[in-house]
């Protein structure tokens, strides 16, 4: 469900969580994957969720009473509730991370504009990563996913860094940016992967689907 600008988002409840998850993102991500859609999900972060940040979560703060319907990101195998990165990510992309050629397909289509080679590309539910503004219009409970392709050039890359907190990168004629659903992505080679914020193996192949209102969070 896509929810337009300026629509209520979240309902009162006075139900029990279903769960309970203290730590970071990733470790929300393997309990939701675990439980059943719509879980009801009470979440105590750490300093480092990102997805915190987005929905303007404390650590220590008592709910209000209010649960919010929240997107998450299917890989198969695993859920992130956040970000994956296959490549470097972009607050992490120097000078001497190489360009690869890159199969991208967006909801069974190429995007619009060429993807031929990039560092990075970043599929997000919401707008923070390391507490950058890595995706400034992402919401974490719209029913769609951010996607950014990296095609930038060695030399293009401090300045994007430098502007990445404020969320000042974008736009950037060589970051392609789309919405999506569902995300394919093909090398000839693995690449880096990192998924809310921790490393995984690398991947040469990897599908990454939007759940819509996966789970709910007690606010």
């Amino acid at each position: 469900m896509a929810i337009a600008p300026g629509e209520p988002w979240g309902e009162p409840t006075s139900a029990a969580p279903d769960l309970t998850v203290e730590g970071d993102d990733a470790e929300l991500a393997a309990r939701v994957l675990a439980a059943p859609n719509g879980a009801l999900v009470r979440f105590v972060p750490s300093a480092t969720s990102d997805l915190a940040r987005a929905v303007g979560l404390r650590a220590g703060a008592e709910p209000r009473g209010i649960a919010l319907p929240l997107d998450a990101l299917d890989l198969g195998d695993r859920l992130a509730v956040s970000t994956v990165v296959p490549g470097t990510a972009p607050d992490r992309l120097t000078t001497r991370r190489r360009r690869v050629p890159l199969g991208l397909r967006l909801d069974g289509r190429e995007p619009d504009a060429a993807v031929p080679r990039a560092a990075a590309v970043v599929v997000a539910t919401g707008q923070w990563l390391r507490g950058h503004d890595l995706v400034p219009r992402g919401h974490p409970g719209d029913g769609k996913a951010e996607v950014q392709a990296y095609l930038l050039r060695p030399g293009e890359r401090s300045a994007m860094r430098a502007r990445l907190p404020a969320g000042a990168h974008l736009p950037h004629p060589r970051i392609v940016t789309r919405t999506a659903r569902n995300v394919e992505i093909r090398t000839h080679r693995p690449l880096p992967l990192e998924v809310d914020g921790r490393p995984a193996a690398p991947v040469a192949t990897l599908t990454v689907t939007l759940r819509p209102a996966r789970y709910r969070l007690l606010v």
